[in-house]
Formats: structure tokens, sequence, C-alpha cells
């Protein structure tokens, strides 16, 4: 079945943050509004960018149902930028100077988000990241909103974790890319937590061998393994060398392409994150049915975090107007957001708001989550 077959048939579904209950789909008319969307579809962050870019669809069909943006409907126009930086860049410029799209959605790597904001921020056009705030130079960027939590308060989580289960020797198997950024907020917060960092192992991003980095992790006798990346590589190579240790992974490598790529190895390994397809949270629960129904397959976190970035511009320009210059719609947006992924405000400095008592933790058993009990108190 065809997704707008699909949603036709959905007459009557329950309502949901940001779902309408499509009983009646409204009609809309007109021009459509352009919003662009840039996502890793090919390449070493595919496992990110092809469950981005089945959110973003699934919220076009969603936000036209309901009637679009003042009965206007909208068209997401979604390029592959390969998850190369320089590709997102040149989609970038095409998106806003060639097709004049009125936002931009995404990209799904640091590296090209980064890319990608120094145009949206000189030309004050409203974007919306499918990444963290990271590298200081996105600090001044008060027009790229996040949908994906501050790479600081990733590792916050981590270590948070770690403090549970009363590990204070760790070893960490990270990628150069996004594994950089997130290492680099950890090494200070470490010393606060009275952790050490017994081993730090780099590896590059698209690596298909991190075995040699792995060993010196094990050599180390860590009392916990952090894997940071967006790649299964090094969870198959953890499970290889016969790493028996407590494994805790960065969010980066939490969608099922990944854990399916990851084979035998996706198990027992606990992911601070937001979206448990198989035990969502009451307010995820329609979302993740809706998915299901859709994809026939089970959503995480990036998945919702391009639904709720497609529905927040949605707000944005229904606040300010279909026609509202990108300044007036970068203001409507810096407010609070209840989303599928997590509340949001992007009035806060990091643009995007997530407190970390939002995080769930989730425990990989036989390539299946599973909700633990483990939340950090307010």
């Amino acid at each position: 079945m065809s997704l707008s077959s699909f949603i036709a048939k959905l007459a009557g579904a329950t309502a949901l943050v940001g779902l309408s209950a499509f009983g009646v789909q409204a009609q809309t008319s007109g021009e459509a509004i352009k919003i662009g969307a840039i996502v890793s579809v090919t390449g070493a962050g595919a496992g990110l960018g092809v469950p981005e870019r089945n959110g973003l669809l699934l919220a076009e069909k969603d936000i036209n149902a309901k009637g679009g943006i003042k009965g206007r409907p909208i068209k997401i126009i979604v390029e592959d930028d390969a998850s190369n930086p320089d590709t997102a860049l040149s989609k970038a410029n095409d998106l806003i100077f060639g097709q004049k799209v009125q936002a931009l959605l995404g990209p799904s790597l640091t590296a090209s988000t980064v890319a990608v904001g120094g145009v949206t921020h000189a030309n004050k056009i409203p974007q919306i990241a499918f990444t963290g705030i990271g590298p200081a130079v996105e600090r001044d960027r008060k027009c790229v909103a996040h949908v994906l939590p501050p790479q600081r308060l990733n590792a916050t989580a981590l270590l948070e974790y770690a403090k549970s289960i009363k590990a204070t020797k760790i070893g960490v198997l990270h990628d150069a890319g996004y594994g950089n950024v997130v290492m680099a907020e950890l090494k200070p917060l470490a010393d606060k937590y009275g952790v050490k960092l017994v081993a730090v192992e780099k590896f590059e991003i698209g690596a298909t061998d991190t075995t040699t980095q792995a060993a010196k992790v094990k050599a180390a006798q860590p009392e916990a393994v952090f894997i940071i990346a967006t790649s299964a590589t090094p969870f198959r190579n953890v499970k290889q060398i016969q790493i028996t240790q407590p494994v805790i992974a960065a969010i980066g490598s939490s969608s099922y392409e990944y854990v399916n790529a990851m084979g035998p190895a996706a198990d027992n390994i606990v992911i601070p994150e937001f979206v448990v397809g198989e035990d969502p949270l009451p307010h995820q629960k329609a979302f993740v049915e809706l998915y299901k129904q859709a994809y026939n397959s089970t959503p995480k976190n990036y998945e919702a975090a391009a639904w709720d970035a497609a529905h927040i511009i949605a707000a944005a320009l229904n606040k300010a107007g279909a026609d509202a210059t990108g300044e007036k719609l970068c203001e409507a947006m810096k407010a609070p957001y209840a989303g599928v992924l997590a509340n949001y405000d992007f009035s806060a400095d990091d643009m995007t708001g997530i407190p970390i008592t939002s995080f769930v933790f989730s425990k990989l058993v036989g390539g299946k989550y599973t909700r633990t009990p483990f939340r950090v108190a307010q």
C-alpha cells in the first residue's frame, strides 16, 4: 500500500501531538509552500538519513491532511547529501537560491549541519537540524534550531548511566565526526562524575574494521565501554574480541538500520535515547502505531525527530504566515513545542531546550529494545 492510500484509509484514527485525526481530511489548494530537506540517504550516515526521510514524508502527508498552512499544501523537497558536507552545502545552495524554499530541514550529520548552517545563518533562512548543537560556531546561529540533544547533554547522559552502575573506569571507542564532538564535551565532564577515561580510541567515519582500537580498549581493563559513533562496525568488533563489560552507546547508533547491521552484536547494549518503539511513552504511542502501519517497521529517534521538525516549521508558518520572511519565521520558531521525540524550547540558548530528564534508557536484547526503569532525577 502506498503512503498516500494509507493516509487516506486512516479515517477515524486517534489524534496525537502534531497528528490529525484524519476523520475528515481538510482540502488544500493553491501553490505549494516549498520546504527543503537534506538527509544522508546514502553513505556512512544512511542509518540516520533513511529513517529521517521516512519521518519527513509521513509528516508531509499529515500536515496536508490537516489543511496544510492556512489551506495551502506544503511540499518537502528531499535531497540526499551522500553523507558528504560539500554535497550538503551544494544541495543547500540549490534549495535556497535555486528552488526558493522557505525553510530547510536537516542535514543528518554534524559536519554537514555546520557547513549548511553557514548559509542559512547568513541569509536568515530558518533551519531545523537533525543533529544536536556541537561546535562553538553553532552557538551564534540563532536561526538554526536542533531536534536532537546538544552533545554536552549526550555526554552527560552516558556518564549518568555509568554512575548508576558504579563504573568509574571507562574505555571509549568513537568516530572522527559525531564522536569527536561528543568527546570534546565528555572529557571535561568526566572529572565531575569521578570517572577516569582509561582508553580513548578514535576511528575514521565509515571504517569497516575497528578491531585494533577495540583491542586497545579491552587491554585497559575498563569497567564499562562507551561507543560514540554512527556505525554498526565498532559493536561487531567489540563482540568479536569478547569485551564482556557493559557497553553504553550514544544515541547516534540507535536506529534500526544500524541495529540490524550489528547482527548478533545487538545485545546487552544500553542507549540513552527518547523513543523506544517496542514500549513507547504515552504521548508517543499513536505516532508509533501510525508509523508501523505506514512502513511496516518500528520507528526510533530519527523518524520522530524528522516528524517533529516538519511540524515545528509548519507551526511557525501558521504563526508568521505562509509568505513571512525568513527572519520572521526564525522568530516564530523560538517557543516551546511539545513533540513526539521530546519537549523542546527553541528560545533556549542551545536552540533545543531538551532537559536531561527527557532521556529514557533502553537496552538492546537480541536486536530489540526494552525500556529500562532508570531515569535521571530532576
